[in-house]
């Protein structure tokens, strides 16, 4: 079987997160998907010089934001006005875009169940509000992966204890739209190691029961 041509590039930037008056230093993964040709940027975080680097040439479709804290959309106005390339993010999420980014607004909306298309792959946009009331996922069923920003991590949800988020709602969002998915699914997360939704799975009440 001839390999698709589409791949998933996978860049590491450091900057800082701030929300609620704190501000703690991150380190962000930036994922590319796309092939020789044309790519998507997902999470365009703190360093858009080495971004675009990671893009090359190729055709940057669009710059989609999982969700809209500080730490993942600080470098898309920048990005996007190098390459001429759309920011897109759900608008639930704006009120967290316009703390960071009063002046410039996103281009266009995620809703659930978007496809958008990259080197004739599908991403599929899941809402799974939570973590924020905007994020989403990106499940690339050819792939057998889902871009899970900081909605799923290994070992457990995304953090729920400052404002816009919920614990039970992430819990929800997790049952409902990711643990659906098929177990051998790769986890591409917003920070830190990848994981699969089979090594994850089994854990949900235990995540419960402890209010993670």
């Amino acid at each position: 079987m001839t390999p698709p041509p589409v791949r998933v590039d996978h860049l590491i930037t450091s900057g800082t997160f701030s929300l609620d008056g704190g501000t703690w230093e991150v380190d962000n993964n930036v994922w590319l998907i796309g092939d020789d040709h044309e790519v998507y940027v997902i999470d365009a975080a703190h360093d858009a010089d080495a971004i675009a680097d990671a893009v090359g040439d190729r055709r940057l479709l669009g710059i989609i934001s999982t969700h809209g804290h500080d730490d993942h959309i600080d470098a898309a106005p920048a990005l996007a006005d190098r390459t001429g390339a759309p920011i897109l993010l759900h608008p639930e999420d704006e009120v967290l875009w316009r703390m960071r980014h009063p002046d410039r607004a996103p281009d266009k909306p995620l809703a659930d169940g978007d496809v958008l298309t990259v080197a004739g792959t599908q991403l599929r946009v899941l809402h799974t509000p939570g973590h924020s009331p905007g994020a989403v996922c990106l499940h690339a069923p050819t792939l057998t992966t889902v871009f899970s920003g900081d909605t799923l991590f290994q070992g457990g949800p995304g953090a729920t204890g400052r404002s816009y988020s919920s614990f039970p709602t992430i819990v929800e969002s997790i049952r409902e739209r990711l643990l659906t998915l098929p177990p051998e699914t790769v986890v591409r997360t917003g920070h830190g190691d990848s994981t699969t939704i089979g090594d994850e799975a089994p854990h949900l009440e235990e995540w419960i029961a402890r209010g993670h």
